[in-house]
């Protein structure tokens, strides 16, 4: 049955705390915290796209043996020769594809894949510390929220290294944008690490669109569209070289997604999360229909 649960929501002055989004006053829902002695299992996808191979391997075998999660699945975008065998033998289920789906689509195949009670995503060049993913985790786990967004702008985050100039300005000032926009206000919205429960993905898995790097800007919308709880929390994050993503398109990109995921959770909360919504916002089918390549994911996406 579901009960109301009373939480304090964010003024709307741009301004967030380390708690990140809350329901307004009176929302209902179902919590997410998990029988007593239960513990919810874990299940973890990294998304990757030409990855620096040794620094993945390092990577997962560390969330394995830190977190022991009960999966751990790399989606794997058009790989060089020989790369998908070499990560075949990680504590890990390999599904490769031969060609650039984009992050979002590698993100949602990974979970759509998992039967875990907790989702969550770690980017591949392990720019967040196992430590601070599993930091991301355990809210979930503890049912202390619905979705945890990693931050690296947060007031208490460590950040040991920083971006080029252009990336970081870029990141600014979409995170200024982001805040004025939308009606979840937090300090970074696409910070390569994040968890929610299996049951807020059930909840939004049918409305989710987009299948690049501004995949995280549509779940932080539509989840919070549903009332469901949204907590940051801070990470000690190190930019590494390497990126796949162009700046400059991106940066369009985003801002064109931005707009986007703001119309979709607006007419998404006004129609009060009817079952008959299915995909009706926008033209684009759901990712559901589009896991898989076809002729058109030749180009890619940004990821």
């Amino acid at each position: 049955m579901a009960v109301p649960i009373h939480w304090s929501p964010l003024r709307k002055t741009g301004r967030s705390d380390r708690y990140g989004w809350q329901p307004r006053v009176g929302q209902f829902f179902y919590p997410v915290r998990p029988p007593t002695g239960v513990t919810p299992s874990v299940g973890i996808v990294v998304p990757a796209f030409r990855p620096d191979v040794q620094r993945l391997q390092a990577y997962v075998r560390a969330i394995e043996e830190a977190i022991s999660p009960e999966a751990i699945r790399i989606e794997l975008d058009d790989p060089e020769p020989g790369v998908r065998e070499t990560l075949e033998a990680l504590p890990a289920t390999v599904h490769a594809v031969p060609c650039r789906r984009g992050k979002g689509t590698a993100i949602t195949a990974g979970f759509e894949a998992l039967p875990t009670d907790v989702l969550a995503f770690a980017d591949a060049d392990g720019a967040t510390t196992i430590e601070s993913l599993a930091n991301v985790i355990g809210t979930i786990e503890n049912g202390e929220a619905d979705l945890a967004v990693g931050s690296r702008r947060h007031p208490e985050a460590t950040v040991r290294s920083h971006q080029t100039i252009a990336r970081r300005r870029l990141g600014d000032g979409f995170a200024w944008l982001a805040r004025q926009l939308l009606p979840v206000h937090l300090y970074d919205y696409q910070c390569g690490a994040k968890a929610l429960s299996a049951e807020t993905w059930t909840a939004v898995r049918r409305h989710v669109t987009t299948p690049g790097f501004a995949w995280d800007i549509e779940l932080i919308a539509l989840v919070g569209a549903h009332d469901r709880r949204i907590r940051e929390v801070p990470v000690v994050w190190e930019d590494q070289p390497g990126s796949t993503v162009s700046t400059a398109r991106t940066g369009v990109a985003l801002v064109r997604e931005l707009f986007r995921a703001r119309s979709r959770a607006k007419r998404l909360r006004a129609a009060r999360v009817d079952d008959g919504l299915g995909s009706s916002f926008d033209r684009r089918p759901p990712l559901l229909e589009r896991l898989e390549c076809s002729g058109a994911d030749k180009g890619g996406h940004d990821r």
